[in-house]
């Protein structure tokens, strides 16, 4: 019986993985306090784990690059895409492989879920969603022919880096990043700039920062911290310095 209903294709055999996952507490963020972790890198019982058969792609961001030609912006402004990865699904043959158990609540019986979308945790993820960003780029350059070119050169992950040298330039590229995201369902948060005529036309909850020139606060992108009333980069090294003088006899 069994070996009938798998020659009429009536019965396949399925491949899953369940990723591990925890949850991470960061209260210096300003929007998720706990994040989910998902270890996609934990062998299963076979001793290979999803992250050991995945084809990682190459992620050709020059990040030396980006913050080079950031500093030359007249108009500076730095802003996020919003949960980059949960708008790009995953191909449905493909879910499966990243299966979770979860309960909705405290009392909740464990059930098991699929994750349809591009997951933190896996190896491909970097690449698979930069590569979105490429062809999303490609697809809408004639309609959107300044938000294509920051796409492709002053992006790095989720984070958009990028400028203008004059005001009425910046705010067209604002709006056409702003355009061509939509198009594909995606979001931009936490608007930064050295210009709060450009952070006028961001709705308030979108801005992250908006100071005058008198002020010097500091924001974080790209794991560098920039004053961008100033557009003055630094990067922020948490390390405590030993005065302890090393010898033989240590």
């Amino acid at each position: 019986m069994k070996i009938w209903v798998i020659w009429r294709g009536l019965l396949s055999r399925v491949t899953q993985y369940y990723i591990l996952h925890h949850g991470v507490l960061r209260p210096d963020k300003l929007t998720t306090k706990l994040r989910v972790v998902f270890n996609a890198s934990s062998p299963t019982t076979t001793g290979i784990s999803l992250n050991d058969i995945l084809m990682k792609g190459d992620v050709i961001e020059d990040v030396f690059q980006t913050i080079s030609r950031f500093r030359r912006h007249n108009f500076a402004f730095t802003t996020d895409i919003q949960k980059m990865y949960r708008q790009i699904l995953i191909d449905p043959d493909q879910q499966d492989l990243q299966r979770i158990v979860w309960k909705t609540g405290p009392n909740a019986e464990v059930s098991a879920y699929r994750l349809k979308t591009v997951t933190y945790g896996m190896c491909n993820a970097p690449f698979l969603a930069i590569r979105t960003l490429q062809q999303l780029a490609e697809d809408e350059k004639s309609r959107f022919p300044l938000a294509s070119e920051v796409l492709l050169n002053d992006t790095y992950m989720d984070d958009i880096v990028s400028g203008a040298p004059d005001l009425e330039t910046a705010r067209r590229l604002q709006s056409q990043l702003r355009d061509a995201l939509k198009s594909c369902g995606m979001t931009l948060l936490k608007w930064s700039s050295n210009s709060p005529e450009l952070l006028n036309s961001s709705l308030s909850t979108d801005v992250e920062h908006s100071f005058s020139v008198d002020t010097d606060l500091s924001v974080k992108t790209l794991e560098t911290f920039g004053s961008l009333s100033r557009i003055v980069l630094c990067l922020r090294c948490p390390f405590q310095l030993n005065h302890h003088i090393p010898s033989v006899r240590c």
